[in-house]
């Protein structure tokens, strides 16, 4: 599927499918600026640009690299996609050796561009990181990569929507949120609980589940509404355990059929949930919701 939104930055976790869902579920109007303290591939304030939903967009992440890389690809696109293609190219003369040359200089030189490049390469499109914070994820030997005429289409059509009204920041969310005004709206895609705490390393910095309530509880008090994506399961397992009720609501988003365990021969469907800020609830009562019921929406999508 062609997607008419832009998506340049590929990473493991990105809400690009449910964008028309998690987008319903905001307000039409009322709200000035869209924050994302958790940028990754910034799929939702994307998809609000795109449909012109807010006036201005904040994106932070603490990943310093990618909120220097989102910074350029807002402000000078061109620079990235062209240093980009010379690392899309030097791997193709010496195919893995040169991925593991380039992850070793980016541990040692958080260049950007190498950032963009890694996730592009990497199995899974998934950012991983071991205990000294160096940047660890082995190279996908089934493919090559994006293309560098495809990123670079890419790159400027994120800069299309985006230059002029987002600014891109290395911040903790913790900043984001003690920062937050009135006519802000906060939409949280954190790691999800269990992986970025205890033995788990997959993301330069850890989140606990007291620290994401505490975060919670300061936009409440000061009446900022916010859309959270933190936890859910497939088939049998979950990921994480529900926050409290006091905290926000909870709706449950039906995702479907979980591709990997298709791949590994299992029927399991995936579930996300979506927490809400309890004044955008109001007397809607808590369900389970499917991708199938945003078909309108989705349609703007592709």
């Amino acid at each position: 599927m062609r997607f008419s939104v832009p998506h340049p930055i590929p990473y493991q976790g990105s809400k690009r499918r449910l964008a028309p869902a998690i987008l319903s579920l905001m307000p039409d109007s009322g709200f000035a600026r869209l924050v994302e303290p958790f940028a990754g591939s910034a799929a939702i304030t994307l998809a609000a640009a795109s449909q012109r939903r807010f006036h201005s967009f904040l994106i932070g992440d603490a990943l310093e690299p990618l909120a220097r890389l989102w910074g350029n690809v807002i402000d000078d696109p061109s620079r990235i996609a062209e240093k980009y293609s010379l690392l899309w190219h030097r791997e193709q003369r010496a195919p893995i050796k040169a991925y593991y040359e380039i992850r070793t200089e980016f541990n040692l030189d958080r260049e950007p561009a190498q950032l963009l490049y890694l996730l592009a390469r990497c199995v899974k499109n998934a950012v991983r990181f071991n205990p000294a914070g160096e940047f660890n994820q082995s190279p996908d030997k089934r493919r090559k990569g994006t293309h560098p005429r495809t990123m670079q289409a890419e790159l400027m059509a994120a800069h299309r929507v985006l230059h002029g009204k987002c600014r891109a920041v290395h911040a903790d969310f913790r900043q984001l949120i003690e920062e937050a005004r009135e006519g802000d709206f906060f939409y949280l895609d954190p790691p999800y609980q269990g992986t970025s705490d205890g033995r788990d390393q997959r993301y330069i910095a850890g989140l606990s589940r007291e620290d994401m309530i505490e975060g919670l509880t300061v936009l409440n008090s000061k009446r900022i509404p916010f859309i959270l994506s933190y936890d859910g399961s497939c088939g049998g397992r979950s990921y994480g355990e529900p926050l409290p009720e006091g905290v926000a609501s909870r709706i449950l988003l039906d995702v479907g059929r979980s591709s990997q365990a298709t791949l590994n021969g299992r029927d399991e469907t995936t579930v996300e949930s979506l927490y809400m800020s309890h004044d955008l609830v109001g007397t809607t009562p808590r369900t389970t919701l499917s991708l199938g019921d945003f078909a309108a929406q989705a349609a703007l999508f592709c």
